[in-house]
């Protein structure tokens, strides 16, 4: 009889934390949803169109989905300013905008589930870095732009987010972090996101494979690449440069890189050469 009631107790406790879990998950859908076909202010517009060059080129179609998703990455997520920076509307739309376009065209988009948190610095900031050499802790501090992390915080460079939503040339910073943040999404960064049905996983590690080797090869020589020599750092460092290309110079990237343009294109559910002039 004792185990009975015991297992009753733990039958009825599972459907309790099953149906709070569920409740959450319609409440949340709905909240996203009516998020979404909030009216979107024209001030915004004006920041994003200011801040963010690709905007500019995008149909309104996208432009108008991109709103919806902007208010939902503003309503779950926290911004912090640091090293005395503070926040206005400008500069949460501004980096909210641009980590959403890679969201664009997703069906059920989670809005990066494990991100809590967005800090940002008005300039580049130093950093302590740890490095295990041969069983030794090596300490070095290193001026960065950026970082995402796996503790649920994504760290940017304000003057950075300016410089480069204006200006390919500098990168594009808050693109870059989020696209490890996607990559992240599996609970380790290796260069290969959760990819949706439809992609072939060998193909894909094909293809981005072939495509690193031949930048760490070009770099090692000094050869120019439309990627910037920062992707031959690692499988994940490519894939984020890699997303920075493809938005900040698609034609180029079609024209050197035409098998990784497709995966990224078949990815990202986008194709940045037909915006015109991006």
């Amino acid at each position: 009889m004792l185990e009975t009631l015991d297992l009753t107790i733990i039958i009825g406790g599972t459907a309790s934390a099953f149906a709070v879990y569920y409740l959450f998950r319609v409440a949340r859908f709905r909240r996203r949803r009516q998020l979404r076909n909030t009216a979107f202010p024209e001030e915004w517009i004006a920041y994003i169109a200011k801040n963010f060059r690709q905007y500019i080129f995008m149909s309104q179609e996208l432009k108008d989905e991109l709103h919806g998703h902007v208010n939902v990455f503003l309503d779950e997520k926290y911004f912090e300013g640091c090293n005395g920076l503070e926040m206005t509307d400008e500069i949460k739309v501004t980096i909210a905008a641009e980590a959403c376009i890679l969201l664009l065209n997703k069906k059920d988009c989670a809005y990066y589930p494990g991100l809590r948190t967005i800090l940002v610095y008005p300039d580049p900031y130093v950093a302590d870095i740890c490095a295990n050499f041969g069983g030794q802790i090596v300490h070095d501090e290193n001026e960065l732009l950026g970082e995402s992390t796996l503790q649920g915080v994504v760290i940017v460079c304000w003057s950075n987010v300016v410089g480069g939503g204006a200006d390919s040339e500098e990168g594009n910073v808050v693109i870059h972090e989020f696209a490890h943040q996607l990559d992240q999404e599996k609970g380790f960064a290796s260069g290969m996101p959760l990819l949706q049905k439809g992609i072939d996983p060998r193909q894909w590690q094909m293809i981005f494979s072939r495509n690193y080797e031949s930048l760490r090869k070009k770099a090692r020589r000094g050869r120019h690449d439309i990627i910037d020599d920062y992707g031959a750092t690692n499988p994940a460092e490519f894939f984020a440069v890699a997303t920075e290309t493809f938005f900040d110079y698609p034609r180029q990237l079609l024209a050197q890189h035409p098998d990784l343009y497709m995966e990224l294109k078949a990815y990202y559910r986008l194709d940045p050469v037909t915006w015109g002039a991006v």
